[in-house]
C-alpha cells in the first residue's frame, strides 16, 4: 500500500482523551500524514534527513510541548507529548524518533533541570527547531551498564571543563546543534560522580565521527561522537557536579514513557495496512479477509493495539506528576520500564502477523510494512533493553 489512506482507529468519543487531547492527536495525525509520510520512503531507502523538518515542526507548533508559551513552547504536558509522537510514528517513525531525541531527551531535560540562564540560552531556539538536540549517554563499552562502565571524563580547568571520551549510537548525532552529554567527574575528595553537560556543536575538541547505517529507523540519523579535551564552559554544567545522576535517571524514566507511544503508533499503522490489504488481496476467488485464519490474526492485532494504548496512556499520565529529580526509583520507575517492555514486545507480535498477512509482499524491502517490521528491534534495545526493563521491574517489586 503506497498511498496514505488509513483506517480510523480513533473515534472521537475515546474516553481516555479530553476534547483538547483528541484535537491534538487528530491535528498531528493530519500534519504527519500530509507532511511527513511523503518523506518516509526516501528517508528509509537513502538514509536521508530533510533539513527543513525541525524548523517546520517548530513553526507548526510541535516542538516544546512541555515548555511554557513564554519561552516559545506549547505549555502542555508529557501526556500531550505522547499523543504527538504517537501520531508522528504512524506516518514516519524515523522522524518521530528524531523528534523524541530532540524534544524529550534533550529539550525537556534542559527545561526541567536547567538554570534560568541555561533555559534562556537554549530552549527558545530549540522550540523553534532552529537548534536540534541530542542525548549522548551510550559508549562503545557502556550500553546496558551505562553508568558503571562510563569512560567519558570531565575535569575542571578554571572556568571550563575538559571532556574526553567517545559516545556511540547517538540519535540525531550528525544533525544536532546541542548535545546533553554525560561524563564522570573526579571530586576533590576522590569521589567520581556523573555530571551532565550541555555541549554545543563546534566546541573545540568535539567532532561527529562515523555516521552509522542501521537496519531500521534508517532516516533517523545516528553517529559516534568523539571528545578530546573538549572545552565546555562551566555555566553549561546541568544540575551541578553531583546532580548528573538525578538528571539521568529521571530522564530515562520519561524517555521510556515517551517511547512507548512510538510502538503504539507503528502498531496502529500496521493494523490499518493489514486491514486494507486483507480487504483488497484476493486468493481462491475471494478477499483473504474472508478466511477465518486471517480474521483471527486481525482480531489479535486489534486487541494487542488497544491494550498497548491503555497501558501507554496510563503510564504517560502518571509520568506527568514526576517531580524534577524524582526518577530512577519507585512506582514510576517500574511502570515506565513495564510500559515500554510491553509495548515493544507487543509491537513485535503485531508486526509479525502484519507481515504474515501481507505474504511475499511484506518480505520486500521497499514495502511499507517491511519498513515498519525492520524498525521494531530497536525498540526492544534502546532506552534500556528488554532484559534491563525486567530487572528494573523485579527490583522495584521486591523492594516494596
Amino acid at each position: 500500500m503506497s498511498h496514505a489512506q488509513a483506517v480510523d482507529l480513533h473515534p472521537s468519543d475515546l474516553n481516555e482523551l479530553s476534547p483538547d487531547e483528541q484535537q491534538m492527536l487528530k491535528e498531528t495525525d493530519r500534519f504527519a500524514r500530509g507532511e511527513l509520510y511523503p518523506l518516509a520512503a526516501r528517508m528509509d531507502h537513502d538514509e536521508w534527513w530533510p533539513e527543513h523538518l525541525f524548523p517546520q515542526l517548530g513553526a507548526a507548533g510541535y516542538l516544546g510541548i512541555t515548555v511554557p508559551e513564554a519561552l516559545g513552547g506549547v505549555g502542555a504536558d508529557l501526556f500531550t507529548s505522547g499523543l504527538v509522537v504517537e501520531a508522528l510514528s504512524r506516518w514516519n517513525h524515523a522522524a518521530a524518533l528524531a523528534w523524541v531525541a530532540h524534544e524529550n531527551l534533550c529539550l525537556n531535560n534542559i527545561y526541567r533541570n536547567g538554570t534560568e540562564d541555561q533555559v534562556r540560552r537554549f530552549v527558545p531556539r530549540m522550540c523553534k527547531g532552529l537548534s536540534v538536540g541530542a542525548l549522548a549517554l551510550t559508549e562503545p563499552g557502556a550500553g546496558s551498564d551505562a553508568i558503571g562502565s562510563m569512560r567519558t571524563t570531565a575535569r575542571r580547568q578554571g572556568h571550563h571543563y575538559l571532556l574526553s571520551g567517545t559516545k556511540l549510537f547517538i540519535t540525531n548525532g550528525p544533525i544536532a546543534d546541542v548535545f546533553l552529554v554525560y561524563a564522570r567527574v573526579e571530586q576533590t575528595d576522590g569521589r567520581r560522580t556523573v555530571a551532565a553537560f550541555i555541549v554545543e556543536k563546534g566546541s573545540p575538541g568535539f567532532h561527529v565521527a562515523q555516521k552509522l547505517s542501521k537496519m531500521g529507523f534508517r532516516g533517523s540519523q545516528t553517529s559516534e561522537l568523539v571528545f578530546v579535551d573538549c572545552v565546555v564552559p562551566a555555566e553549561n554544567l546541568l544540575g551541578g557536579e553531583d546532580g548528573g545522576l538525578a538528571v539521568l535517571m529521571g530522564g530515562l524514566d520519561l524517555e521510556r514513557a515517551i517511547i512507548a507511544p512510538i510502538c503504539l503508533g507503528i502498531a496502529e499503522r500496521a493494523l490499518a495496512l493489514s486491514l486494507e490489504h486483507a480487504k483488497n488481496r484476493e486468493q481462491f476467488g475471494q478477499p483473504i479477509a474472508s478466511f477465518q485464519m486471517i480474521r483471527a490474526k486481525l482480531a489479535d492485532m486489534y486487541v494487542w493495539v488497544e491494550t498497548m494504548r491503555s497501558f501507554t496512556y496510563r503510564v504517560l499520565r502518571q509520568a506527568n506528576a514526576m517531580e524534577t529529580g524524582g526518577g530512577g526509583r519507585g512506582e514510576i520507575h517500574r511502570l515506565s520500564a513495564a510500559s515500554l517492555m510491553y509495548a515493544s514486545e507487543t509491537l513485535n507480535k503485531v508486526l509479525t502477523e502484519a507481515v504474515q498477512i501481507h505474504g511475499g509482499g511484506g518480505y520486500i524491502w521497499e514495502s511499507e510494512i517491511n519498513r515498519l517490521y525492520r524498525a521494531n528491534k530497536l525498540l526492544e534495545i534502546g532506552a534500556g533493553t528488554t532484559e534491563i526493563r525486567k530487572l528494573i521491574i523485579s527490583e522495584e517489586l521486591l523492594r516494596d
